[in-house]
């Protein structure tokens, strides 16, 4: 009763901070620290939201969430176990990680195959450019600039891409989607992604995408400067931004037209990072969220 209490309060726990989180400013000057922050704050909501219902359902079986359950498949259950709000609990526990799971690996499974036909498509549509090798030029005159991840990962820009950007700027962004192939932040959106197809009417849930997206952009951008000027990857995003950017294909990361003045003065004008105090703290509270749910899930308090 205790544990289901205790993953009830850590539930709400989540919930609230995910909430204040949209609204703190801080993530901009660490975006790597704050996407695990957000990544550890889902897992850690999903696991006690489920945890909970799933600990009181089991709660007859004086053991933890996980080996109740374990002993409920093999039969095995004491008499109170089956009391109508125990096996309400049961039923609604299973229920909500059965979704959780099941939209994860649609979305996944959806990515993948968005991927596999965009890259069937770009071998009709596009072509090699012994200016900008290893990347794919698309055949469109609009401005894009994108990456399909994945094992077989690609950096596509258009004709009008070329067109519209400087040597240099062009450098920059393709810096910029080089860093979303080699950090996979693909695999970091996913999760989020799924969770918002779960659940499409919570804002919550819209604003904690919408902060991871932009997120990922400025860890790109913050990858990009190591190897390009900061101020002419400002200025290819500006440009991107009022020529009017072709919108990037499902599935795929790219430069994106909203949010664009947010990552320019960014760029223009970087505020001071965190200290090593506060950095180490966010750390640790992320590895604290990450770690205990599971804990609560095996042992009963």
């Amino acid at each position: 009763m205790i544990t289901a209490a205790v993953l009830a309060a850590l539930a709400t726990a989540c919930a609230v901070g995910s909430w204040r989180f949209t609204t703190a400013r801080w993530t901009s000057r660490a975006p790597r620290l704050a996407i695990i922050l957000w990544q550890s704050l889902g897992v850690s909501w999903g696991l006690a939201t489920t945890g909970a219902m799933l600990a009181y359902a089991v709660q007859p079986y004086e053991v933890g969430a996980l080996p109740g359950l374990i002993a409920f498949a093999h039969g095995w259950a004491p008499a109170r176990a089956w009391d109508p709000l125990h096996v309400l609990a049961l039923i609604a526990g299973l229920t909500a990680l059965a979704v959780l799971i099941v939209v994860l690996l649609t979305a996944g499974v959806q990515a993948l195959r968005a991927r596999r036909r965009h890259r069937m498509l770009l071998t009709l549509i596009s072509h090699d450019d012994p200016g900008v090798p290893g990347v794919r030029v698309l055949a469109h005159p609009s401005a894009a600039a994108y990456c399909v991840p994945g094992l077989r990962s690609q950096v596509v820009v258009s004709e009008g891409a070329l067109k519209l950007l400087s040597e240099d700027e062009l450098a920059a962004v393709l810096a910029h989607e080089a860093a979303h192939v080699r950090e996979r932040h693909d695999l970091v959106l996913l999760p989020f992604a799924a969770l918002r197809r779960a659940m499409p009417w919570s804002k919550v849930v819209a604003d904690a995408q919408a902060q991871v997206e932009l997120l990922i952009e400025m860890a790109a951008d913050d990858r990009a400067r190591r190897y390009c000027s900061p101020r002419r990857l400002a200025t290819a995003l500006l440009r991107f931004g009022t020529a009017g950017a072709m919108p990037t294909p499902n599935g795929m990361l790219g430069v994106q037209a909203h949010n664009v003045m947010a990552r320019v003065n960014r760029l223009v004008k970087p505020d001071p990072e965190l200290s090593a105090s506060v950095r180490y703290g966010f750390i640790a509270l992320s590895v604290s969220l990450v770690t205990s749910t599971p804990l609560l899930w095996l042992f009963q308090l």
